[in-house]
Order: C-alpha cells, then sequence, then structure tokens
C-alpha cells in the first residue's frame, strides 16, 4: 500500500533540520573557544578562583550541550521519513534514572569545587589591617566612606541626609568621629592592599557590581553586608548598579580607582585637607 501524494513526510526536511543543528552547534562552540566576545581579564585571587569554576562548568556543560546536540541531529536525520513504517516504543525507566542521577552528581560536583571561593568571599572576614570602606547606594549613585585619622566612622541620621547641601550620608556634625570622614563619590583602592567593603543603601535595593574583580553583592535595605578584595592589577574600573532601582538604573555607576600605595595615601590626605578647608 503506497501513501498519497501530500501525505508522504519530505526527507529534506529532516536533513536540513539536521545539517542546520550540527552548523549551529559548531558555531556556538567556536564562539566559547574563540573568545570573541568575552569577559574582560580578572584583577584579583578571588577573580581567578572565579574563572576557574566558570571554565570547569563551561567545559563539563559544553560537552553535554555538544552530545545532546549531535545525539538530536543523527536521530533526526535517521528517522527522516523514506516509506518506513512509523514505530512507538515508551521511555526507559533505567536510562532516566542514570541520567538525572548524573545531572545530580554533576551539579552537587560543581558546587562543591566553588565551594572555597564563595565562602572566601561571603562567610570569611577580612584580614587584619584591612581598608574599610563603606559603599551606600541611592537613587541613583553610589557614595564610599574612608574613616580618617582617627580610624573610626562617624554616626550618622537619617534626617540629615541632604546631597544637595553636601551631606549625602547624613553624617553627625556633633559627632567628633564624623569630622574626618572622607566620602568621595568614586571609590580609591590601594593596589595589592585587601580592602574590606560594608556595603548598605538608603532606599531601594541596589547591587555593586565591578565585573573585573567577579564580585557583585546587594545593597539590601536596612542592612550592612562585609565584602572584601584585593586588587591587584592599577587602572580604573567601572562599579555599575546589577540590580533594576528605578527610573535612573542605566546611570548609576561610579569608578574604583586602583591605584599605588603611594597614590593612594596622597589622595587620602587631599581628601583631609579638603575636610579641614570647608
Amino acid at each position: 500500500m503506497t501513501r498519497k501524494s501530500g501525505e508522504q513526510g519530505s526527507a529534506a526536511v529532516a536533513f536540513t533540520f539536521a545539517a542546520f543543528l550540527v552548523l549551529f552547534t559548531v558555531a556556538t562552540v567556536y564562539l566559547f573557544v574563540a573568545k570573541i566576545w568575552w569577559f574582560p581579564p580578572a584583577i584579583s585571587q578571588f577573580g581567578t578562583q572565579i574563572d576557574d569554576q566558570f571554565h570547569r562548568t563551561l567545559v563539563i556543560t559544553g560537552i553535554i550541550f555538544v552530545l545532546a546536540q549531535l545525539g538530536l541531529a543523527l536521530a533526526i536525520f535517521r528517522s527522516r521519513d523514506h516509506g518506513q513504517k512509523a514505530t512507538f516504543f515508551e521511555g526507559n525507566s533505567t536510562m532516566e534514572f542514570l541520567w538525572t542521577l548524573a545531572t545530580i552528581i554533576m551539579f552537587v560536583g560543581l558546587g562543591l569545587f566553588g565551594e572555597h571561593a564563595w565562602a572566601e568571599a561571603h562567610f570569611q572576614g577580612a584580614a587584619a589591617g584591612a581598608i574599610q570602606v563603606e559603599v551606600t547606594g541611592q537613587q541613583f549613585a553610589w557614595n564610599f566612606r574612608y574613616a580618617g585619622p582617627d580610624g573610626k566612622f562617624g554616626g550618622t541620621k537619617p534626617e540629615l541626609v541632604s546631597a544637595s547641601s553636601g551631606n549625602p550620608l547624613g553624617l553627625d556634625p556633633r559627632d567628633p568621629a564624623s569630622k574626618d570622614d572622607v566620602v568621595s563619590p568614586v571609590m580609591y583602592a590601594p593596589a595589592g592592599h585587601e580592602v574590606e567593603l560594608l556595603i548598605r543603601t538608603q532606599d531601594v535595593t541596589h547591587s555593586f557590581f565591578v565585573r573585573e574583580l567577579r564580585l557583585k553583592q546587594d545593597a539590601v535595605p536596612g542592612m550592612t553586608i562585609h565584602m572584601h578584595f584585593d586588587a591587584l592589577d592599577p587602572g580604573q574600573y567601572e562599579i555599575a548598579c546589577a540590580e533594576l532601582c528605578g527610573l535612573g538604573h542605566y546611570r548609576m555607576r561610579s569608578f574604583l580607582n586602583v591605584v599605588s600605595q603611594e597614590e593612594f595615601d596622597k589622595w587620602m590626605r587631599d581628601q583631609e585637607t579638603a575636610l579641614q578647608q570647608q
């Protein structure tokens, strides 16, 4: 018994789709291997650990992606319509159990590999002598506060917050510890010296993100979140807000200037001199 004209499927469609899957897989692998669109080099040891975890995950999942796509292309090509009788079979419970178990093992294993880097950034405290920088997000700007020569942050009051009068953090002028606090719209850090961040927000949730540090942390209302890093390469790096925080989110950016210890000390002295002249 032969099929009527128009009932027989087209083998050309199956062949074309299978060929497309192969070409799509090859092109995807090439884009990753050639690193045509790639992130910039990491500038900290923590960033290197994150990159190692990323590459480890990319290789494992990439192999699975290639095998899955080529397997799908082969199945489509071999099952193309050339007049054969259609067959049906049910799933294999044993195979489904095995590949589900393999997926669990892969994800748990990758999580264990990345545990050290995650714990270092989120659970381990900064080293003794780290420079403390208070990072405050607000719609739509960043402000960075450094303790002055007394080494202590002064008190703040919400009712004193006034960016227009030069007090964006609401420093309490009656607190002696606040008189030498340095507040800057850009951040400075000495290369090779650990910096501890005290991340907070005045309004909605923001997210402190420096791609070269591989460091991203939400600023949550009512919380002060501690992070730390040690930038090794001098340069200027963008600080972006990675959380949609309102209509002006697109312009909420600042810069991290990683400089030598001598340049950092000079910058701090300049800021302190400016405070004394006010």
